[in-house]
């Protein structure tokens, strides 16, 4: 089975990608994932019968052999879909658009940093002299508008416009675009974007006007690109960052607006796990506090990687370790018995592993109790050297999605600092 997939969240140019890419791998099945942009949402309500997309609550995961990746280049931007990372796949193909190394190795790629993903692969189909239906054309020319602000923001390029006149040549409708990518702005961004006025701030920092907003939402919000962009020309800085905490959940939304290349958003959202442009990005965070959140944006803004304080100074020691052939229900005990959530796992002096509470999940029978934690734990160890900072910490911290950081010197574990220890950090915990 031959599917296709473009991040979650997915906006225009992600679904106008996957729809080109069903005229250039002919038998290929896009992949529609739960969160879709709320423009998007709108147009799928028309146009989902004629799409003919694939739910992925209906995919097989075993079935995929062949893994088609359109407008991102990093794993944990795919959802669900991560899963296919460590399956043997006869091939994985990626365009991609934005600038900044990736983690998906594929077998084929074409990486160009352009406006709009889709103009990659406009190029392809005018070579290969594809036809595309005044449908097609004007879902393309969406894709386009929406990720180039019309051919008006920074990092669009002359091959966006070029794309933009043919696919009008192929009778793309104006008319369809306007009603389907006016921006959502209503009672509710509204009063959002007033508590973020009221509550605002600007400082200067690395020679940047800046400002960054913490709001908290309840359940879904609509439009929060449009707030944060309306929020930066009303503050009048040159980047903006919204930082958005959803009620009852272990999770914010980061959306970022700059004016200026310099300011490079899409790098510092991918420095938080999301991703974007210079101009704009987003990252979605589990377990991070505004206020920590806020501080990482702060220091990358600033390029503050020297700090007084270093990963010494929190880390715990001696660590206690556990050998690959450790029986899980024996781990199970340890973690229960020293109170910690997770633990190192070292062979003759080498880390080769981490186990954590999480990785029980796995276990679906008794007798898998049995079983060595080296069948359930993870690999590779994301780890940090005894030099570095709590800042750098938490960023691996929060891109990774794990709660401690073996401290790693000369190839042997010296030391672990957790989440717990980055955020006492934080809030002026350390002890004297």
């Amino acid at each position: 089975m031959q599917i296709i997939a473009a991040h979650s969240s997915t906006d225009f140019d992600g679904l106008a990608s996957m729809v080109a890419a069903t005229l250039i791998y002919p038998g290929a099945q896009p992949v529609l994932h739960k969160a879709v942009n709320p423009n998007v949402k709108a147009f799928l309500s028309i146009h989902k019968d004629w799409l003919r997309l694939l739910d992925i609550d209906d995919l097989d995961m075993n079935q995929v052999d062949r893994l088609v990746v359109v407008d991102t280049n990093n794993w944990r931007r795919i959802g669900r879909l991560a899963e296919l990372k460590g399956k043997p796949l006869r091939e994985i193909i990626l365009w991609d658009h934005h600038p900044g190394p990736g983690n998906i190795r594929a077998h084929w790629a074409c990486r160009e940093p352009m406006g709009a993903n889709i103009t990659l692969m406009v190029r392809r189909l005018k070579a290969e002299r594809k036809i595309i239906t005044p449908i097609q054309a004007t879902l393309f020319l969406a894709g386009l508008y929406e990720d180039t602000g019309q051919l008006s923001f920074p990092a669009t390029q002359a091959e966006d416009a070029h794309a933009a006149g043919y696919l009008l040549d192929r009778k793309a409708d104006l008319g369809v675009l306007g009603g389907f990518l006016r921006p959502a702005y209503g009672e509710q961004q509204k009063q959002l974007l007033f508590q973020m006025i009221r509550d605002a701030s600007r400082r200067r920092i690395n020679g940047y006007w800046v400002s960054v907003a913490t709001a908290s939402i309840n359940g879904h919000v609509d439009g929060l690109a449009v707030v944060v962009r309306m929020y930066r020309e009303i503050v009048n800085v040159d980047a903006a960052f919204g930082i958005f905490s959803q009620t009852g959940r272990n999770k914010c939304i980061v959306i970022g607006r700059s004016r200026i290349d310099e300011l490079d958003v899409g790098q510092m959202m991918r420095t938080l796990g999301g991703g974007g442009h210079p101009g704009a990005g987003s990252a979605l965070l589990k377990n991070a506090p505004a206020a920590t959140v806020a501080q990482m944006i702060t220091d990358l803004i600033a390029g503050n990687h020297q700090h007084s304080v270093q990963i010494t100074d929190l880390m715990s020691f001696p660590v206690f370790t556990a050998s690959s052939d450790t029986p899980m229900g024996d781990i199970a005990h340890v973690l229960k018995s020293k109170g910690c959530t997770g633990l190192p796992v070292v062979d003759n002096g080498r880390l080769v592993g981490v186990i954590s509470r999480r990785d029980f999940k796995k276990i679906k029978r008794d007798r898998q109790l049995q079983a060595p934690v080296r069948a359930f734990m993870r690999t590779p160890v994301v780890t940090i050297g005894p030099q570095k900072s709590p800042v750098q910490a938490s960023r691996l911290l929060v891109k990774h999605d794990i709660g401690r950081l073996p401290v790693v010197q000369d190839g042997r574990i010296i030391g672990i600092v957790t989440r717990s220890d980055v955020m006492r950090y934080y809030y002026d915990l350390l002890p004297d």
